[in-house]
């Protein structure tokens, strides 16, 4: 299993808006909470408060510490300091007193980063972390492609090889094999911003040239000429930091991924908006649905439909992002998730 994920105390500077908002704890939140194996940071941070994206206030850390975060491993104690006007969580280990009773000691921990707690579940989201998720709009005809495989053969497997070309040098030796899927059509405009990757394999580099020659190393489905590659990426620990946008953001959700037409608390969602818009890992968003009421006019016998007020029912934690395109991985949800639903500052 890949080790992902560091988790975090996090921070942020919010905006001035939010600044402005009281820090609400939840009923009868815990005095402390002793962290234990299979804990995340979005976990614990519920115990605490009622808008768990609003941790980095409540251990009032600096935005430098979201590139740097401070990690929390099993055994540690997070407890609940409201000693002063705001309430804050602090880090500490357990210590005797005099008087016999446990009291609390501030503590930095130095344990081997794989045992650090994730911010969410890793294993939710751990396949789209290291496989392609989306090819953007004329990046198909860039990329290179698998021109050929061994003689008189037109598919491939582990250990065959394969020719591609538009590979001129050695730069890049790990590559991820995909094959173009359904378009991504953005709901708002209705044109297609890039392609949902089907990931086939992975191939290391061998021979640089025009065609490179590379090997299969991995082929969880058939390879054939036509299919594509990209450069794996790095298979590193990332830090999330589960935080507000500073800026607001308009999103929109494009699809449920696995195909289906609802979703709900653990799915994966693709939303409208990326890099070019803002947006970044760890980012907390809410979802929202514009809602209609209908009725039966009794005089006309016709349906009447009458707007109203939009429901918020659902917090999506983006953990992968593109230049127009993020995923996010939905954590909170009262309703299904829809395909056109709106997606915005919590």
């Amino acid at each position: 299993m890949v080790r992902i994920i560091s988790a975090l105390i996090l921070a942020v500077t919010a905006v001035c808006a939010s600044a402005a908002e009281p820090l609400k704890l939840v009923d009868n939140p815990p005095d402390r909470h002793v962290v234990v194996r299979g804990d995340t940071l979005w976990g614990i941070s519920g115990k605490f408060l009622k808008e768990p994206w609003r941790w980095p206030e409540v251990w009032n850390m600096n935005r430098e510490e979201i590139k740097n975060p401070h990690l929390i491993y099993p055994g540690q104690v997070v407890y609940l300091d409201r000693s002063g006007k705001t309430p804050r969580l602090r880090l500490g280990k357990p210590v005797k007193s005099r008087s016999g009773t446990d009291k609390l000691q501030p503590h930095i921990y130095s344990d081997p980063v794989q045992q650090a707690i994730p911010s969410i579940p890793p294993n939710q989201i751990e396949p789209f972390l290291s496989q392609p998720l989306v090819v953007e709009q004329g990046e198909l005809d860039t990329v290179p492609r698998i021109v050929a495989g061994p003689e008189f053969r037109g598919m491939m497997g582990n250990g065959d090889q394969a020719f591609a070309t538009a590979i001129p040098d050695a730069s890049v030796v790990r590559w991820n094999v995909f094959r173009p899927g359904k378009p991504l059509i953005d709901p708002e405009t209705g044109n297609t911003i890039g392609y949902e990757a089907f990931f086939l394999g992975n191939a290391n580099l061998v021979q640089p040239g025009e065609p490179a020659a590379l090997q299969i190393t991995v082929a969880k489905e058939e390879i054939m000429r036509g299919d594509r590659l990209i450069p794996a990426p790095p298979v590193n620990i990332i830090s999330y930091v589960p935080h507000r946008p500073d800026n607001q953001v308009a999103a929109r959700v494009m699809t449920i991924y696995g195909g289906v037409s609802e979703g709900g608390r653990a799915s994966i969602v693709s939303l409208n908006r990326g890099k070019n818009n803002g947006l970044e890992v760890g980012h907390v968003l809410a979802l929202f649905r514009n809602r209609i009421s209908s009725s039966i006019d009794e005089d006309t016998m016709r349906r009447v439909d009458t707007p109203i007020p939009e429901e918020r029912y659902a917090l999506v934690f983006v953990f992968r992002v593109f230049n127009g395109v993020s995923y996010a991985l939905v954590l909170e949800s009262s309703k299904p998730v829809t395909v056109g639903d709106y997606a915005r500052n919590p």
